[in-house]
């Protein structure tokens, strides 16, 4: 006789016993034990009896239960064992939850960096680290929606950070076609964003910068810095040579010969994969001997706050500005095209200019570029500018004391 509701609520396991069962119809049953009372259906799939769970009354009804084992008769009916079904979508769940968006994203970075030069690799997974998996790391691989990627780069855009917020948007989009490519996901929601339609367009060397009326106010703010040591060094050492800020943060001390007031980046470094030599004034000369006494004989320059094997994050210098003030006004790349701006206006020669920025022009003359090409030049060129940046800081010119009297 098939069950009913009031039969459903009166219903008690008998004393000493460990379940009663109440059959219904079909195979659909309530299981009564002291803990509570349970919907069971049972069936024959393969030859072999079998028993699938339907929920805990009174959350699943009586009506509900009935329903769940029609729905499940019918998989039955087309060939598909119910309860298998149930234990693969349990298990995708599991793998699914296993498979958070930054263990595929590393297993992506291991895949992809083979045949990159180490520094490429190492920027990649720093900038992930920084700005990726705070915001989709602990998600589920297939839990990503394009909404989530398009909230993330528009958070790495509003620092200012534009080109970066298209780069982690690519590199996000080739993690998840990693993922349909090994069946951790069915397609690639990065597919539904399109950049141009996200983000503001990629300007090339359009980096924020202050003009020379505000520079003298920013180099005292940079002196009187009241944040870590390294990151107040940094700031001088960048306006005193005006190098890229990759360049600058994994700077090695293996680089620098301080009598000869040179800093040598190995062509690996650079943006264009040719040797380059950063001609020192006195002042970068005295930053650094500061900073070598700070570091204690680490072989970085301005080791990671937390892992001091690796450089200090790309976002240092720009956070840095931003806490004195300059958020959207001032990049650590803002220091090269002040340098140019005022190098040029001052009458010094073009070529020396692009040649201490680094700037290789794709023609005949650039193909047999020599990198300590017009190094006097150049040297005079960054002394001056030092000297002027000193003037600037203190705003009176700067004077050489005259000898004394022997």
């Amino acid at each position: 006789m098939p069950l009913t509701d009031t039969a459903c609520k009166k219903a008690a396991c008998p004393p000493g016993k460990p379940r009663e069962r109440l059959a219904d119809e079909k195979g659909l049953y309530l299981e009564v034990t002291p803990a509570g009372k349970y919907w069971r259906w049972k069936y024959r799939y393969a030859g072999k009896e079998k028993r699938l769970a339907l929920g805990v009354y009174p959350e699943v009804t009586l009506a509900q239960a009935r329903e769940a084992r029609d729905e499940a008769r019918k998989l039955l009916k087309d060939g598909t064992d119910p309860g298998q079904l149930r234990r693969d979508a349990k298990m995708a769940v599991a793998v699914n939850q296993a498979n958070t968006f930054e263990a595929v994203a590393r297993l992506w970075w291991d895949h992809w960096r083979d045949g990159k030069s180490p520094r490429h690799a190492d920027y990649a997974i720093r900038r992930l680290e920084s700005d990726v998996f705070p915001a989709l790391g602990a998600l589920p691989i297939g839990a990503v929606t394009a909404k989530h990627l398009t909230h993330m780069a528009k958070a790495v855009q509003g620092r200012g950070a534009i080109d970066l917020a298209h780069r982690v948007l690519q590199m996000s989009g080739q993690i998840l076609r990693y993922a349909v490519a090994h069946d951790l996901i069915e397609r690639n929601p990065a597919t539904d964003v399109k950049p141009s339609d996200t983000l503001k367009s990629r300007r090339k060397e359009n980096y924020a910068r202050l003009g020379e009326k505000d520079l003298p106010e920013l180099l005292r703010k940079i002196e009187a810095y009241q944040g870590g040591p390294y990151t107040r060094l940094a700031m001088q050492l960048m306006a005193l040579t005006f190098v890229r800020t990759t360049e600058l943060i994994a700077a090695r001390w293996a680089e620098f010969d301080l009598q000869a007031a040179e800093w040598r980046i190995p062509p690996e470094r650079m943006k264009m994969k040719t040797p380059h030599i950063v001609p020192l004034s006195p002042q970068a000369v005295e930053v650094l001997k500061v900073l070598h006494t700070l570091s204690g004989g680490r072989e970085l320059l301005f080791p990671g706050e937390r892992d001091h094997a690796k450089p200090m994050s790309n976002n240092t210098i720009l956070k840095a500005l931003e806490r004195m003030g300059y958020k959207g006004r001032m990049t650590g790349h803002g220091f090269r095209g002040m340098a140019s701006t005022i190098l040029h206006e001052q009458g010094y020669a073009h070529h020396a200019i692009e040649l201490q920025l680094a700037h290789q022009e794709r023609n005949e003359v650039s193909a047999a570029y020599n990198h300590a090409l017009y190094l006097k030049e150049r040297r005079m060129m960054m002394c001056d500018w030092a000297n002027h940046l000193d003037k600037l800081r203190r705003g009176t010119d700067v004077m050489a004391l005259a000898p004394r009297a022997a």
